[in-house]
């Protein structure tokens, strides 16, 4: 359970002058059990606050050990859409669920208990990021390129990665709750991982929902082809394998509506996150098979161009 953190997390981001700033002071407060860095980037739409917070591990990389470091990212356009809407937009799901699960985690280490491996979470923060015109709501926009904030969030060494984000507007995955995806790896949708599929049953008490995947959605935005969302836009810019973790509606819900937060959905995620954490770093949970993967590469070769822009003319 981590109500409290829900709770902590969401006031500071439901606020017009919400800051990275004021993220690092939350997390300031674990001491070295939360290392917290803060980078603004800049766009053609705005500005918005980078936060990277890494829970180091007993025997992580930070301390020169050999743990699997676990990637947890709140993929969203923005935390609010002001001046066109009022408060918390439902795009923010995603930064809401993982900086929740670094508080939780944070406050497990705090209190001694600490995973062998480090955990990055890794989010942005805007109160008011741009929208595209749209009625009855506007669409959420984000302040900088897709490319920029693949750069910061998939740096360093992470060996599996969780990117959690609002998937409300579609008629893919129709469900309250949240749903994982394949995984990902350098181009190739691969088979759903037990492991993940076992710990989603664990933290909901219900059968696991997956969302169906093409290869256009996992190519990078600004080729003129279709995509779900953002959500595995992260799996273009790394070579550790990426499932999404999507926020779930039964009804389509735009990314810019306000009072579309679903506290309960929210938790569910932050606890897979954790448990994953958990399981990950001790070993005890694989995103995708080693040998097997090895095995399609000597079948049909690499995929990798799917993570690129492809041919030009």
């Amino acid at each position: 359970m981590l109500m409290k953190q829900l709770i902590e997390i969401f006031d500071l981001l439901d606020r017009p002058d919400a800051s990275g700033a004021a993220v690092q002071a939350y997390f300031d407060r674990f001491g070295g059990m939360a290392r917290t860095e803060v980078t603004t980037l800049t766009g053609e739409k705005g500005t918005t606050d980078m936060v990277r917070i890494t829970i180091p591990g007993t025997d992580g990389r930070l301390a020169g050990g050999s743990a699997p470091t676990l990637g947890i990212l709140g993929r969203l356009g923005g935390i609010g859409a002001r001046p066109e809407q009022i408060g918390f937009v439902s795009d923010g799901d995603g930064a809401w669920t993982a900086l929740a699960a670094a508080a939780k985690l944070a406050d497990m280490a705090a209190k001694g208990d600490r995973l062998p491996g480090d955990v990055v979470v890794c989010t942005h923060v805007c109160p008011d990021a741009p929208t595209q015109p749209h009625d009855p709501v506007p669409f959420m926009s984000a302040p900088v390129d897709m490319v920029t904030v693949n750069a910061h969030e998939v740096r360093g060494d992470l060996d599996a990665i969780l990117s959690i984000d609002t998937t409300k507007g579609n008629r893919i995955i129709n469900c309250r709750g949240f749903a994982i995806s394949p995984t990902v790896k350098e181009g190739y949708i691969l088979r759903v991982s037990e492991d993940l599929l076992n710990l989603m049953q664990n933290a909901t008490g219900r059968l696991p929902q997956v969302f169906a995947l093409t290869d256009q959605d996992i190519t990078p935005y600004g080729n003129g082809i279709f995509h779900l969302n953002s959500i595995l836009q992260p799996s273009t810019a790394t070579a550790a394998p990426v499932v999404g973790v999507a926020i779930t509606t039964q009804a389509a819900v735009a990314g810019s509506a306000t009072g579309a937060s679903h506290t309960a959905d929210i938790e569910e995620a932050a606890v897979f996150a954790v448990e994953t954490a958990k399981a990950f770093t001790r070993g005890q949970c694989r995103f995708y098979d080693e040998k097997e993967f090895a095995r399609i590469l000597e079948l049909y070769g690499e995929k990798t161009i799917l993570q690129t822009q492809g041919r030009q003319k």
